[in-house]
């Protein structure tokens, strides 16, 4: 193995809302990567989310403002490493396949790695209705920016810092998971590869319909804002 993947600096990056019941398996998968940082970006939880995650040796940040990229944004203005994993604290993302993303990423000189919901899916873990609306999703980015992806609203990326560092227009919204890959395509080398998405223990945030019809109108609107 290429002695630099050890050298590498990794910088994680949770948004959080009430996650007792998972954040810290996940905190602890996350911990087994050799130089790790961990920032739990944390949206007024009323549960034990914060006290676990510092109690973990996590850097917990308060953003009391709303909004699924809101918090993304704020987590990565403060990452100092190389490398950025961003996954949900729900539990549903495998920790366990940071490490051989982040390899693949140095070996095969890639830019940007998304994690694919939808090659593995089954109906325990992924709904017909998730599926349908995620490939009517994917149908519009082709049709708006001539690009294709197997899963544009997956949750789960590993990337390059320096490349974060050149995108622009990044909702603040459920939309920012779609953008960023958007961006990511424009500016660099993504792929995609198959996981195995976990099942759901804790209450969705995920508003289906509205979130759906959200990010449908927020293709239209980055399209037009210049981003190609």
């Amino acid at each position: 193995m290429n002695r630099r993947l050890f050298c590498l600096k990794v910088s994680v990056v949770i948004p959080t809302i009430n996650e007792e019941k998972t954040i810290g398996d996940v905190i602890a998968g996350l911990k087994k990567l050799d130089d790790v940082e961990i920032f739990v970006v944390d949206t007024n939880s009323t549960d034990r989310t914060r006290e676990i995650a510092e109690s973990m040796g996590c850097t917990v940040i308060s953003e009391p403002r709303r909004g699924y990229g809101r918090g993304y944004k704020t987590g990565l203005e403060r990452v100092t490493g190389e490398i950025i994993v961003c996954m949900d604290g729900d539990g549903t993302y495998p920790t366990e396949i940071v490490r051989p993303f982040i390899e693949i990423l140095e070996m095969d000189e890639v830019d940007f790695i998304s994690g694919d919901r939808i090659t593995l899916r089954t109906s325990k873990n992924y709904t017909t209705l998730h599926y349908i609306g995620n490939s009517v999703l994917n149908k519009a980015i082709s049709i708006f920016f001539k690009i294709s992806m197997n899963d544009s609203q997956s949750g789960m990326w590993v990337f390059r810092s320096e490349l974060y560092r050149k995108m622009r227009n990044l909702s603040d919204g459920m939309s920012f998971s779609q953008d960023i890959k958007i961006e990511a395509i424009r500016l660099g080398k993504f792929i995609e590869i198959p996981i195995k998405y976990g099942v759901r223990i804790t209450k969705p945030k995920l508003k289906t319909w509205r979130d759906g019809f959200h990010n449908l109108f927020y293709i239209f609107i980055k399209r037009v804002s210049g981003s190609s």
